[in-house]
């Protein structure tokens, strides 16, 4: 099992402190999404738990291999969103899943070695959970290893933060970016690239699913708008039916764009009739706006006030 190139030194100093016995009790995963947190975790837990590793990495043919690969290992626990009474998935970490962890935890390792558990995503614990979770860290079972993940560490409270070591990835050079999404075979590999803001993992996800032809239609959308061609109705309807976030984050793009080319005194890509304050307040409402959609206001309205901002 190898890793992505940008991962290479956070696990050759991962695994550094694992040959001095040094290991923390708490890591923190931590960054970007696409930039392989998760496969990063699911490497360095099967690696930990391996009884033949190689370079820390995991054999895949002993017992616990096998296990880990077919979900049933005893001493790995994952935790995520649960289920309500009423069959619903829950949309935060709640305390009880955590008291329940904790409990679990104070057993022994059934196979004598370490017990693991991965709470993914980790910024999605709600306050009581949070404040439950900081108990089991600050005193810690011994051979006990907890991996939370997060894309947005810093809803997690700074008690949190301060007791885990921290792995925070960060977006790879774009050369090294680049000459990884060729090798993946994505085409347009630069494009992408820009598209996903310099990152690769989503350069790729995105290139699959046709992001760029989306990311031309936000453009056309916002220029025709400050043309006073088009409705904001039609657009809403049509942003909400495919990836509302996504375009959000290209809407984003394109403004920070059209400041550039202010900037340099050049044409930009949406011709917008604001001036470059009233763009950058804008950019700072288009972000706030696709975070909000994360919660329960209602996407069409956010989605028709900021569009009708534009126009």
């Amino acid at each position: 099992m190898s890793g992505l190139p940008w991962h290479a030194e956070h696990w050759a100093r991962l695994q550094a402190r694992r040959q001095r016995d040094a290991l923390a009790h708490a890591l923190l995963l931590c960054g970007p999404a696409g930039l392989g947190k998760r496969a990063f975790a699911q490497r360095f837990v099967q690696g930990l738990l391996c009884t033949e590793p190689a370079e820390g990495d995991p054999c895949g043919h002993c017992r616990s291999c096998l296990l880990i690969a077919a979900g049933t290992h005893p001493d790995v626990l994952s935790l995520s969103f649960g289920l309500r009474k009423d069959g619903v998935q829950r949309s935060e970490i709640v305390v009880d899943q955590i008291r329940e962890l904790s409990v679990r935890l104070a057993m022994s390792s059934q196979f004598s070695g370490w017990q693991v558990v991965t709470i993914d995503p980790a910024d999605a614990m709600n306050p009581a959970a949070a404040n439950a979770l900081l108990k089991t860290l600050e005193e810690p079972a011994a051979q006990t290893m907890l991996i939370l993940l997060a894309d947005a560490p810093w809803r997690l409270p700074q008690t949190i933060r301060s007791r885990c070591q921290r792995i925070e990835f960060h977006l790879p050079d774009s050369a090294v970016a680049l000459a990884w999404l060729r090798t993946e075979g994505v085409r347009d590999a630069e494009a992408a690239l820009i598209a996903a803001g310099g990152n690769p993992g989503l350069a790729r996800i995105w290139a699959q699913q046709g992001a760029l032809d989306r990311r031309q239609e936000v453009r056309k959308d916002l220029a025709a708008l400050a043309a006073g061609r088009g409705q904001p109705q039609e657009v809403v309807k049509r942003w909400l039916d495919s990836e509302p976030a996504q375009r959000l984050w290209f809407a984003a793009q394109a403004a920070a764009d059209e400041i550039r080319a202010r900037a340099t005194e050049t044409a930009g890509p949406l011709t917008s009739a604001m001036d470059v304050e009233a763009l950058g307040h804008w950019y700072n409402a288009v972000n706030r706006t696709r975070e909000s959609l994360r919660g329960p206001l209602r996407g069409d309205l956010l989605l028709l006030e900021l569009l009708a901002q534009w126009r």
